[in-house]
């Protein structure tokens, strides 16, 4: 049988340990929702995706980008001439 003193002091580090497991999952949230981590993950993910892993240039992934901007120009100078 246990004593009621016995019962406080389990209630008692049972609630220690909830409260840091609470901290350590409030710093881990405070971290991936800080500006400075949202802009290295994303520079990261758009850097994989114009660069293998070697650091060569992925040339499918780049000239698809450059026709699309280049495509987006050509679609510009064509507006603007006929709407002059």
């Amino acid at each position: 049988m246990t004593t009621p003193e016995k019962d406080l002091k389990a209630l008692e580090s049972e609630i220690e340990a909830t409260r840091e497991r609470l901290a350590g999952n409030l710093d881990q949230l405070l971290h991936r929702a800080s500006p400075k981590t949202i802009v290295r993950r994303e520079v990261s993910s758009v850097r994989g995706y114009f660069v293998d892993e070697s650091g060569a240039p992925r040339t499918d992934h780049v000239l698809k980008v450059v026709g699309g901007v280049v495509g987006f120009v050509a679609l510009l100078v064509v507006v603007r001439k006929v709407a002059s």
